[in-house]
């Protein structure tokens, strides 16, 4: 089962075979760090949006309803869906959910096991980068190999006010209009807020990294080397699988790795870019950043 720390998964109820979903897209205020929050727009009050979690040949409904000031939609990132349902409203027949309306996106899961997102498709610029986005996983429903299986969403914000140099608690508006950020997030929060994954000493340990943002993030393990076994939710065959440490995740994929747990520690693993793994460029580490806990 994929776990997604900080966050949690989107709950369903079947409907005549059907998975029914309900995602609400709002203003959120999102505590990255103790005190420090960002206001934000996400699902179901969180950023980014609580994890959707599904198997290969599930029919599902997931009926999006818009609380926000201005219209939205909302794009299944990789799935093969149909056109009405793809939630790019400018150029297909997907319609635009205007405030205070609803639409349901209906469809079959036809892809295979993999990773995969949803975020918004409408005024991208803007919304996305106020935290309009959510993981999408299909499981593989008769996996036994991985003990361990993590889902990681990568964002940057720029809070306004902060004077550089400085985290100081309080509520915080975003800038959504510059190529500058000062607070780099996994999960909706930065270190040392994020939570640790955990591992027992032998276990194989599967981590799936998602990006919609403005930066592609070279990310790093310690102690390890791993397996790239997955980009854009498909399965790279072992034959061709690239044995690293560090692996880039640029903007729009998704990337799995995975390897076996095996040198006891407490491990960093966090994005390589100096600025992303500190927090509004404060001395002690911060942003981007997380451990790998054995127990």
């Amino acid at each position: 089962m994929v776990v997604s720390p900080d966050l949690y998964d989107l709950s369903y109820v079947y409907l005549q075979g059907v998975k029914f979903f309900e995602l609400v897209a709002e203003p959120v205020d999102r505590e990255i760090l103790p005190g420090v929050f960002l206001k934000g727009w996400g699902y179901n009050g969180s950023i980014p949006g609580p994890t959707i979690r599904v198997y290969p040949g599930d029919w599902v409904t997931i009926r999006v309803h818009n609380r926000l000031p201005e219209a939205t939609s909302v794009h299944w990132h990789g799935l093969d869906v149909p056109n009405r349902m793809d939630g790019v409203p400018a150029v297909e027949p997907s319609p635009y959910i205007e405030q205070g309306q609803y639409f349901d996106y209906h469809f079959q899961i036809v892809n295979g096991p993999g990773t995969h997102m949803y975020h918004t498709h409408v005024n991208t610029s803007h919304q996305e980068l106020m935290g309009l986005v959510g993981g999408f996983i299909i499981e593989d429903p008769y996996e036994c190999r991985v003990g361990r299986d993590y889902f990681i969403q990568l964002q940057e914000f720029y809070l306004k006010g902060m004077e550089r140099g400085v985290v100081k608690p309080g509520h915080y508006e975003l800038e959504t209009m510059t190529e500058s950020f000062n607070f780099f997030t996994m999960n909706g929060r930065c270190f040392p807020h994020t939570s640790p994954l955990t591992i027992r000493y032998g276990e194989e340990m599967r981590v799936r990294f998602a990006n919609v943002g403005m930066n592609a993030h070279p990310i790093h393990f310690h102690g390890h080397q791993f397996w790239v076994t997955a980009v854009d939710g498909n399965m790279i065959p072992t034959y061709n699988r690239e044995l690293r440490n560090t692996v880039l995740v640029p903007s729009g994929v998704t990337v799995d790795i995975e390897f076996t747990a095996e040198n006891p520690g407490v491990w960093p693993l966090h994005c390589h870019m100096p600025h992303h793994t500190s927090n509004n460029m404060t001395k002690p580490t911060g942003g981007m950043f997380t451990t790998v806990n054995y127990v």
